[in-house]
């Protein structure tokens, strides 16, 4: 495990130790928690991103040219 030394303003560290207090955790638990979510997040966009990039319009109209033309349900109408 690293050590990591961090400046945060005064009113951010208060707010975290409110919420820290409130979910039962350290203040050391709360952040890494907060910064996992964040890569999470960030790592998702990448990846999805990457999907994106591999995708082509005209596939697209194939995949959907396979999908019958028919009414919509009717608890489905706006």
């Amino acid at each position: 495990m690293s050590t990591l030394s961090l400046r945060l303003p005064d009113s951010l560290h208060r707010h975290i130790k409110e919420y820290s207090e409130r979910e039962g955790v350290s203040i050391n638990q709360f952040i890494s928690t907060a910064v996992a979510e964040k890569m999470s997040a960030l790592s998702t966009e990448d990846y999805l991103k990457a999907r994106a990039s591999r995708g082509s319009a005209e596939k697209l109209k194939q995949v959907l040219s396979k999908v019958p033309s028919v009414d919509p349900f009717e608890d489905d109408v706006l």
